[in-house]
């Protein structure tokens, strides 16, 4: 499994999340956000269908009747009914993700130490890949 650190610095949560779920959608896979916060999950959703001038990245909540059929599901934990195979951690906070292809952690620099503890939490697993991205001059940069 692949495992993302983002830190998030100059731009909004919502926008990261809709830069991340453009790309897996156009790998062909599904996404999940998750986000113990519902205001954060309201923000999100407005963000992916404001996603450009000329398109919209369609999502609901996994609650909402048809949530099976979502490309992108918003989520308070880790249960996945449209069959995602990557899931994007929205809120900073890390949790374990089996079943993911690609898990994202999308944090702000105040939750760093957090994130360098689930950073070292993976220490000595074979099956994590891990990198680490920043942004420097409204780019994200891959780190480690």
């Amino acid at each position: 499994m692949k495992l993302d650190f983002w830190q998030v610095t100059n731009d909004p949560v919502e926008k990261v999340v809709a830069l991340i779920a453009k790309r897996v959608l156009g790998e062909g896979a599904r996404v999940l956000v998750v986000s113990a916060d519902p205001e954060q999950r309201t923000a999100i959703a407005r963000a992916l269908w404001q996603a450009g001038p000329d398109s919209f990245l369609a999502n609901g909540e996994d609650d909402a009747p048809g949530a099976e059929a979502q490309p992108i599901l918003l989520s308070a934990d880790l249960a996945a009914p449209n069959g995602a195979t990557h899931v994007i951690l929205a809120d900073g906070e890390f949790r374990d993700a089996p079943g993911f292809a690609r898990t994202f952690l999308l944090f702000p620099p105040d939750a760093a130490p957090a994130a360098r503890q689930a950073w070292r939490a993976q220490d000595g697993r074979a099956d994590i890949e891990r990198a680490y991205f920043a942004q420097e001059d409204g780019r994200w940069v891959k780190r480690g």
